[in-house]
């Protein structure tokens, strides 16, 4: 199974995603920005992403479902009618095709449970959003899962350098290499390959910027045991998964902050998916594999634990002995 149409699809959607992202971070003001229940906030773009990435997989493949991170429960509320005008503006500016109605639509089609059987995508918009409105690292995150395994991943990442330029396009298909392109011209691509340490000290850890998100004192306790001296750089979003498979970084650790905390599949299907076609390994605090077969979250694992190969063994005895 190559999935060469898949990729293609996939990568052309978030590409687009990325542009309106793009085009709207500089502009964002708090009338177009709301919080969950958790708090978290969702922009404009979050909205305007999912409806793009969602049109694009139900014009190709329209007996797929998809898990979206965002959903239309709140845009109806009179209090958000600037906000879903602004959602709807900025759409057309990449989609002219499609009304309010229409992109309503588009959004809610993100509304599948997932599972063990069959094939479905899942997107997060924007992975990251406290540092898209922070004007630093966000990604774009659309993976596809069959029969309960992730097949492919791909990353948007407009303020992540790829040489020169600032944007790049990481992506990957199961056994067939992990790749990144210049957001600017997908047509040039250059595979990637996580580093090639083995002794732990040596390695660089990246975690979450948002303590909420991570025990950073965990980490620096897991950095001691490994002899780690090397400061840890923090970055939001799945780009912490991109940093890991080009090298930059040898370990990320997203460790649980809180009990009954469930991690949701579409904060890391991509982001996995690369990964492991870098030559990276990853699971959870446990030592056990992320399952992606239980529906919109991972929920009989704590934690993650990714990691470039040479170290995996190392870090997760560090990660167990350290609970």
């Amino acid at each position: 199974m190559t999935l060469e149409r898949e990729l293609t699809i996939a990568k052309q959607a978030v590409e687009r995603a990325c542009k309106l992202c793009a085009t709207a971070q500089p502009n964002l003001a708090s009338s177009e920005t709301h919080s969950k229940e958790d708090k978290s906030p969702v922009t404009v773009a979050d909205y305007g992403a999912q409806a793009l990435v969602l049109k694009s997989l139900w014009d190709a493949f329209p007996d797929d479902p998809a898990v979206g991170e965002e959903d239309t429960d709140d845009l109806g509320n009179p209090e958000n009618e600037l906000l879903l005008s602004r959602i709807v503006d900025q759409f057309q500016k990449i989609d002219p095709s499609m009304d309010k109605a229409e992109i309503l639509s588009s959004i809610s089609r993100g509304g599948a449970q997932g599972g063990p059987s069959g094939r479905f995508w899942t997107l997060d918009p924007i992975d990251g959003t406290k540092g898209f409105l922070r004007g630093d690292q966000y990604a774009v995150a659309l993976a596809l899962i069959i029969d309960g395994n992730v097949a492919l991943g791909v990353l948007g990442c407009p303020n992540l350098p790829i040489g020169d330029e600032k944007g790049c396009l990481l992506f990957a298909a199961k056994g067939q290499g992990a790749f990144q392109s210049p957001l600017s011209d997908l047509s040039q691509q250059a595979e990637i390959r996580t580093d090639s340490i083995v002794d732990p000290s040596q390695a660089v850890f990246c975690e979450s910027v948002e303590p909420g998100h991570t025990l950073h004192d965990q980490s620096a306790k897991i950095a001691s045991l490994l002899g780690s001296l090397s400061e840890p750089f923090r970055m939001d979003s799945q780009c912490k998964y991109a940093a890991v498979s080009r090298g930059q970084a040898s370990i990320y650790l997203r460790l649980p902050t809180r009990p009954g905390y469930e991690e949701k599949i579409w904060d890391h299907a991509a982001g996995v998916a690369i990964l492991e076609e870098a030559g990276g390994r990853v699971c959870d605090t446990f030592g056990k594999p992320l399952d992606f077969s239980l529906g919109r979250t991972l929920r009989e694992n704590k934690g993650v634990v990714a990691t470039s190969a040479g170290v995996f063994d190392a870090v997760t005895k560090a990660v167990v002995d350290s609970i």
